[in-house]
């Protein structure tokens, strides 16, 4: 037994300046760690996280560039981390961190550009959030490791995939009514259900939930509802959001010190 968890422990650690094709046998290795099941414990705090980038120094005063083109030419990863009390959702942390930016930009594979500036800004809380809320894919993914899955199995913690729109799949009608919901399917996987398009208000566009790790869909799916609070967005991920927008304006702005 304690050979088996020295080896899982191993296999969750990996360098993150990696080749595409590197990158995609770590997604794949990884993968076998995943848990679509309940396994939560006590939740009494939850986290939001989102991840925002910038081009710092003198490459910040070129010409404007177009959204995808900032993405792609960005040198730095922003990640910030919202904490709350739960069920109450009373904040009681946030904090940032500011890291150079290893990987290139890459559909499928943003996992990579992202978590290790995550990773510092967690490090920096006093305690472990129960439960993650990640601004992006889980089990949505081409390869079935999203950013929410990634980081989940690498923490081995509860996570949730929450997305604003669909990387991959199809659902059909779906109620106007919050809460209704309905499954997201993979069409070129014999139809295989990777998530869940989830009104979290009423007559609102959906959201894209689903699993990171250690949680069924369907817990997934009860958890992202108690957490939302009136708007489309839920609150840990719209708050990390807005935090993660507000720190890279005060960077840009020299109103801030990266850290």
């Amino acid at each position: 037994m304690k050979a088996m968890k020295n080896k899982s422990t191993e296999l969750r650690r990996h360098p993150w300046d990696v080749s595409i094709p590197e990158a995609k046998h770590i997604q794949d290795s990884l993968r076998a760690l995943w848990e679509g099941r309940d396994r939560l414990g006590t939740i009494r705090t939850v986290a939001g996280l989102d991840a925002s980038f910038v081009l710092t120094e003198s490459q910040a005063l070129c010409k404007p560039l177009s959204h995808w083109n900032r993405l792609r030419e960005a040198n730095r990863a922003i990640g910030c981390v919202v904490i709350y009390q739960f069920p109450q959702m009373q904040e009681i942390a946030r904090t940032f961190a500011t890291l150079p930016l290893e990987f290139p930009y890459v559909p499928g594979f943003l996992s990579f550009r992202e978590i290790p500036a995550l990773l510092a800004a967690l490090s920096q809380l006093k305690e472990s959030p129960d439960l993650l809320f990640c601004d992006g894919q889980g089990y949505a993914h081409p390869r079935r490791f999203g950013l929410a899955t990634h980081l989940g199995v690498l923490l081995d913690k509860p996570a949730i995939g929450c997305a604003k729109s669909i990387l991959i799949g199809t659902h059909g009608p779906l109620a106007k009514k919050a809460a209704s919901w309905t499954y997201l399917l993979d069409e070129k996987a014999a139809g295989e259900r990777i998530g869940a398009a989830l009104r979290t208000r009423d007559g609102v566009r959906p959201i894209y939930v689903s699993q990171g790790h250690r949680i069924s869909l369907q817990k997934a799916i009860q958890l992202t509802m108690a957490v939302s609070s009136g708007f489309r967005i839920p609150r840990p991920t719209r708050d990390a959001d807005h935090f993660a927008s507000e720190v890279k304006r005060k960077l840009l702005r020299g109103e801030l010190s990266e850290k």
